[in-house]
């Protein structure tokens, strides 16, 4: 059943409205306001599908009910009704987020084509929200410890920018997780994040990989290949490990830095390249540099903003967070209630020694969600999670 709300204070247009939509579907059903005070306060009790408003009202016209949706409840589409002279003024609502505008007397089958598109998009906007709650939420950050309190800020602060991030950290403590916030976070959110283990290419195919190919290029290039810079315009690339990139890659990524081009293995055309690179490393590049092993110019352009990933042994307070929240979604991945960890299991995990960082510490809880009592207890602990 797809709720829609005529927003008008002419009773006539309203009644028309009403049965015109009431006629077309059974599946709609329609409220009324005669005002845009009256309707504001029924989208505020209610959830709607689709609004349709005129624009000259008295209290509030219509432009004020359109600002007001928009930060009440932004997912639903509204559909402006305006008279001849405010034609400027529904142009004008378009640029403020109205989904579009239908003049009067209102064309029946213009009206019914867009009302089945509004209602349309508002259930794609809903999947969209959803599907992205979901993908945020598979790379939530975890802790309230001052250095995770510090990351989330400076996320907060770059993310917007176009500025380039460099991440640090050891293996496991869950630099990916910055990076994927870095992005969503961004005015790039919409474009695609595209991520690339620089440790997991063999070396003479990175190159490949990055760039692009031209058939016939090397053996095996059986077609063309479009790289992952291309496949990342208008969004944003994670190079992930990117201290085990081989000197002559490193060398046509500073390029793209520098140019915002590339140019594909086996290929002399340059190719425009709108992306915002982030790349992460377990390596002291600084060292690697000393021993020529990373180009000093590549780091300084990559290292704009420098985060770095504490060890979960430097973040100790957050494992009971961390516990709590790997043992809930165990739980539920494997079918089974969740369980609880005793005070002396907690104190115990947290005086571990974890060297694999948050992925051995997941590993652990698994362990323990699995062969462990409903209540985790310190001996389980001794018994499951010891090395």
């Amino acid at each position: 059943m797809s709720k829609i709300l005529i927003i008008e204070d002419e009773a006539a247009i309203r009644r028309v409205l009403t049965k015109i939509l009431s006629e077309e579907s059974t599946s709609y059903k329609v409220s009324e306001a005669a005002d845009g005070l009256i309707g504001i306060e029924l989208i505020k009790k209610e959830d709607f599908d689709l609004i349709l408003c005129d624009i000259k009202m008295p209290k509030m016209d219509g432009m004020e009910v359109l600002e007001a949706v928009k930060k009440i409840k932004p997912e639903i589409p509204v559909v402006m009704i305006s008279g001849h002279g405010d034609l400027d003024t529904a142009v004008n609502s378009m640029r403020l987020g109205a989904f579009d505008y239908i003049s009067k007397p209102p064309d029946l089958n213009r009206l019914l084509n867009t009302v089945r598109i509004a209602l349309d998009s508002k259930e794609l906007v809903v999947e969209n929200t959803r599907l992205k709650k979901k993908v945020s939420k598979k790379y939530e950050m975890i802790g309230d410890s001052s250095s995770i309190t510090h990351i989330k800020n400076m996320i907060e602060k770059v993310a917007p920018s176009e500025a380039r991030v460099l991440i640090t950290g050891a293996n496991g403590t869950g630099k990916e997780l910055v990076a994927h916030w870095l992005h969503e976070k961004s005015n790039r959110s919409k474009g695609p994040l595209v991520e690339v283990n620089c440790a997991a290419i063999p070396s003479e195919l990175i190159e490949s990989e990055l760039f692009g190919h031209k058939k016939g290029s090397f053996t095996g290039a059986a077609k063309d290949r479009a790289g992952k810079f291309e496949t990342a315009n208008n969004g944003t690339i994670f190079l992930d490990e990117i201290g085990d990139m081989s000197l002559s890659a490193q060398a046509k990524v500073l390029r793209a830095l520098q140019e915002n081009k590339i140019s594909r293995v086996g290929s002399d055309r340059d190719i425009k390249v709108d992306v915002r690179v982030i790349a992460a490393t377990n390596k002291d590049l600084k060292k690697e540099i000393s021993e020529g092993k990373f180009r000093e110019d590549l780091y300084h352009r990559l290292a704009v903003i420098l985060i770095h990933v504490p060890s979960l042994n430097d973040r100790r307070e957050d494992i009971p967070l961390l516990i709590e929240h790997f043992s809930k979604k165990i739980s539920e991945e494997q079918g089974t209630a969740n369980k609880t960890f005793s005070t002396l299991a907690i104190k115990l995990l947290k005086e571990y020694d974890w060297t694999g960082n948050i992925r051995e510490l997941r590993n652990v809880i698994e362990r323990l969600i699995i062969l462990g009592e409903d209540e985790v207890t310190k001996n389980d602990v001794k018994l499951f999670a010891s090395k």
